[in-house]
């Protein structure tokens, strides 16, 4: 990670979310629907991502975040943001892959997303991690008016698990003749 740190977000990381939500997106969510998610839904968890201060002193700026829910055996991916400076970095996958461990030890068994149809980034990462495409929800995103993708992670599986199953079973060990 380096210049970056994640850590779980507070009711006080609300004005530094709601800044960088208004900042990235077309249909922000309002300070009133942030609020509910922070402080009134049992369900609900933010991760953020801070950047470090140079020589890594402490952290600075917000910059990126997710809210996932973990209802039961399922994690809801609800809003992944990293502002532009940042992108394609790493920090979207390690929001999402520290979400899906959460996640994973809450008893989650999959995970659910929707995202732009046109936002091919987004579903590129999602792919790398593992998620397939189940759907198309018809004009699902407003501003602009945009079809969705449903896409779903089932079972979830660690980053971890993924790197084993990449290099195969014996974990990329060198047997000896």
């Amino acid at each position: 990670m380096g210049e970056w740190v994640i850590e779980p977000a507070t009711v006080e990381s609300l004005p530094d979310i709601l800044q960088i939500e208004e900042a990235c997106v077309s249909s922000p969510w309002t300070r009133k629907m942030l609020e509910a998610e922070l402080s009134g839904n049992r369900f609900a968890r933010f991760l953020l991502a801070k950047r470090m201060t140079p020589g890594g002193a402490g952290l600075s700026s917000i910059i990126g975040y997710l809210c996932f829910w973990v209802i039961f055996e399922e994690v809801r991916l609800m809003n992944l943001v990293v502002i532009e400076s940042m992108r394609h970095k790493g920090i979207a996958k390690a929001l999402v892959s520290q979400a899906l461990e959460a996640g994973a030890g809450q008893a989650g068994m999959r995970a659910l997303l929707e995202v732009r149809a046109s936002n091919h980034a987004a579903q590129g990462l999602y792919h790398s991690l593992g998620f397939r495409d189940v759907t198309t929800r018809p004009a699902y995103y407003t501003n602009p008016l945009e079809d969705a993708v449903l896409m779903e992670l089932d079972p979830i599986v660690s980053e971890s698990a993924r790197m084993t199953e990449a290099l195969g079973h014996d974990g990329g060990r060198i047997t000896p003749l």
